[in-house]
């Protein structure tokens, strides 16, 4: 183990000089993979369990390791659950609408109205928290937003999406969304609570355990989702120059967000780890919530395309948080 983590520390120092970072290689080499060998049948089934695996494990390492006095003090940090439900349910929203200012030639109505819906959504539950937790940030505090963010979407979003996209009367919620967020994630969390006495000394013992969880199960995620992408074949559906567009338009939703929470919450003075906890809360968007209810706003021809801003944000909003979340941590 000692061997490994000196070569792992000697690649990290050989990379950083050409301002390389390893973890985004692997972020990208789980690109390509699912590009090239994307998981098919049996396999993607394995694969999806294993996400779900993983994220409930993470929430089980998160609630063993905070004490309940930490978790308590995240939920009651309203000044910065305020702040990061305002940039996912309004400033993102206002952002959408914006790009409607944009000739077709740059964003077809198609593509718009999914980049409009990708704005609408939720934040991003286990990947939020895992960047901050990487990053430094206050796990507690985000464990919180990330959950009432994303409780709070199952209403809000069809909601939003009823009023300001084009035939989306008649949408419907299903609970089963609740019911999977319970299970997932607050139940595992709870479990963790329990145990604590008794696995929360063994875990701080071993802070590798939670760090390989953290960003394997990112690489889950990535992997499953880019793979669904390649099953379904949307990336082929538009030609090079919109798909670039679409890239441009998504970095520049990202960089606003990214650039106003990190503005936003250095000016109404949150400490380091809160401002941490903002940014990364605050700028996502989830596939997880999104491509459910896309087969419920769209109809089958329609979907396709719909969801292609939302999976290439989600790759893009990844790959960028991975960079931030490292320099965060070696500013630390």
């Amino acid at each position: 183990m000692h061997r490994l983590r000196s070569a792992r520390r000697a690649l990290d120092r050989s990379l950083g000089r050409i301002g390389i970072d390893t973890y985004l290689l692997l972020l990208l080499g789980t690109v390509l993979l699912a590009s090239l060998l994307p998981a098919r049948g049996p396999a993607a089934t394995a694969v999806t369990g294993a996400v779900r695996l993983a994220v409930a494990l993470l929430f089980f390492l998160y609630g063993a390791r905070l004490s309940p006095q930490e978790a308590l003090a995240g939920a009651r940090h309203w000044r910065l659950h305020l702040l990061i439900l305002g940039c996912t349910f309004v400033l993102f929203p206002l952002l959408g609408e914006a790009t409607r200012l944009l000739p077709d030639a740059v964003l077809p109505p198609q593509l718009f109205t999914g980049v409009l819906f990708l704005t609408l959504l939720p934040s991003t539950v286990q990947s939020s928290i895992a960047f901050t937790s990487v990053a430094g940030g206050n796990v507690a505090a985000a464990i919180c937003a990330a959950t009432f963010s994303s409780l709070l979407g199952i209403v809000l979003t069809p909601l939003l999406a009823a009023w300001l996209l084009t035939g989306a009367s008649g949408v419907g919620v299903d609970g089963g969304q609740v019911l999977d967020i319970v299970l997932q994630l607050l139940v595992p969390f709870a479990l963790g609570q329990l145990l604590r006495r008794w696995v929360g000394p063994w875990i701080t013992r071993h802070r590798l355990v939670t760090m390989l969880v953290d960003r394997g199960s990112i690489l889950l995620i990535v992997y499953s989702a880019f793979g669904e992408g390649v099953r379904e074949g949307i990336w082929s559906r538009v030609t090079t120059g919109q798909l670039l567009w679409l890239v441009a338009v998504s970095l520049a939703l990202l960089s606003a967000v990214l650039g106003f929470t990190h503005l936003a919450s250095r000016r109404l003075g949150f400490s380091r780890p809160d401002r941490i906890t903002i940014q990364f809360c605050g700028s996502k968007k989830s596939l997880a919530n999104g491509l459910p209810l896309a087969t419920i706003l769209f109809p089958a021809s329609a979907v396709g395309l719909a969801v292609l801003p939302l999976m290439l944000f989600h790759q893009l909003q990844l790959m960028v948080c991975t960079v931030l979340a490292q320099r965060w941590a070696r500013r630390t």
